[in-house]
């Protein structure tokens, strides 16, 4: 008979076996799973899409054309290494129509300079992940942040494009766009949109006088050796009512977690946000009417979520992003073993992330409403 210590070990085993594979973070959703892999001056980056539909016509050029939006390379007011991103699809689709297996997606890296980053392999940059992924796993792939690169985001961006795909043919339309680069901010946000109107410009800001003096402030930054944060714009577009659930799982909750999971988010707020705060009850209540066999608000501060579900009018939030860690001057650190050092940035970076983050943003959006679509459709 087996003692109670052994059964305890045994028990302490199983635990930590189940936290080591289940609990590392790796993985996204629920019934539409994507699991990403790969580091930024490793062989390849990739996802693994487990629970998309069988029959679902899956479009390469779609998949290329998100993957384009994000690359690095695009313009002057971005990282200037140059990747192809061309995605290839390993398995999961036969004939163009998705299998209901997983579907595996690799993109290959062509354009890595890892002797740049050689002299930082034993010091800990500013407010990036050096030093907490050391103090995690006790290992440091310290090429272009390894794991912790926005080089994993290509991944998402490819998985998201799939999902969108679906969201598609039920009429749900996911947009994103730059409303501010530092003090720079769009005051008057459009009615009508398109990712034709957003992707006119390199910024990607829908008001073309506005978004001409980003560029010009971004291109002023850059030549300073610096950096400057922003915010993106999103919204969803005919989402149904009923779509998320009560508690833990609320959508908005859900769509939280999926934007702060983005690298250098620092702040997600839905509908009126932090506005809300200023507001009374009789002002901010969002009054239901009819409209034909549907129910309607007559303003829509609730953005699109009461009670954790969608109501049926647009899902909007904004999305706070840093100024990226990197930049192009001296700064005082430590290394590995606690000595000060003087750290110097190098290697290609972009001086504000928000242009390449609209599609991240349109494909995090888009995993998270497939995610609770399918949950929904499971329920009837």
């Amino acid at each position: 008979m087996p003692t109670v210590k052994s059964l305890l070990l045994f028990c302490k085993y199983i635990v930590k076996f189940i936290i080591t594979i289940v609990m590392r973070g790796n993985t996204f959703g629920k019934l539409f799973k994507v699991h990403t892999f790969g580091e930024s001056h490793g062989p390849a980056i990739g996802a693994v899409i487990d629970g998309c539909p069988a029959g679902l016509e899956i479009s390469i050029d779609k998949i290329q054309a998100e993957l384009a939006r994000r690359r690095p390379g695009q313009s002057e007011i971005v990282t200037q290494r140059k990747e192809s991103d061309i995605v290839e699809i390993l398995s999961g689709v036969f004939e163009g129509v998705s299998t209901g297996t997983p579907i595996a997606l690799l993109i290959r890296n062509k354009d890595q300079k890892s002797k740049d980053y050689s002299h930082i392999k034993d010091s800990y940059r500013p407010s990036h992940a050096d030093f907490t992924y050391t103090a995690k796993y006790g290992v440091r792939d310290y090429r272009g942040g390894g794991r912790s690169s926005a080089r994993e985001t290509a991944a998402r961006v490819a998985a998201g494009a799939i999902a969108q795909m679906y969201l598609d043919s039920m009429g749900i339309k996911i947009y994103s766009y730059v409303s501010q680069v530092g003090e720079i901010t769009l005051e008057n946000h459009p009615k009508d949109m398109s990712k034709e109107l957003i992707d006119r410009n390199i910024v990607r800001c829908p008001d073309q006088d506005l978004a001409n003096t980003m560029i010009a402030y971004i291109k002023d930054i850059r030549k300073e050796g610096d950096t400057v944060g922003g915010r993106i714009h999103a919204r969803i577009e005919n989402c149904p009512a009923g779509i998320g659930e009560p508690v833990f799982d609320k959508l908005h909750a859900d769509l939280a977690k999926a934007m702060m999971s983005i690298n250098a988010v620092k702040g997600f707020e839905y509908g009126s946000g932090f506005g809300s705060t200023l507001m009374r009850g009789s002002a901010h209540n969002d009054l239901f009417r009819s409209e034909g066999d549907k129910l309607v608000t007559d303003t829509n501060f609730s953005g699109g979520i009461q009670g954790g579900i969608s109501n049926g009018m647009d899902i909007y939030f904004n999305v706070a992003f840093k100024p990226v860690a990197t930049i192009m001057r001296d700064q005082q650190s430590v290394d590995k073993d606690g000595k000060e050092v003087t750290i110097t940035g190098k290697g290609r970076h972009d001086p504000c992330v928000v242009p390449r983050a609209v599609p991240i943003v349109d494909a995090m959006s888009a995993l998270v409403i497939m995610d609770h679509v399918l949950r929904q459709k499971s329920m009837h």
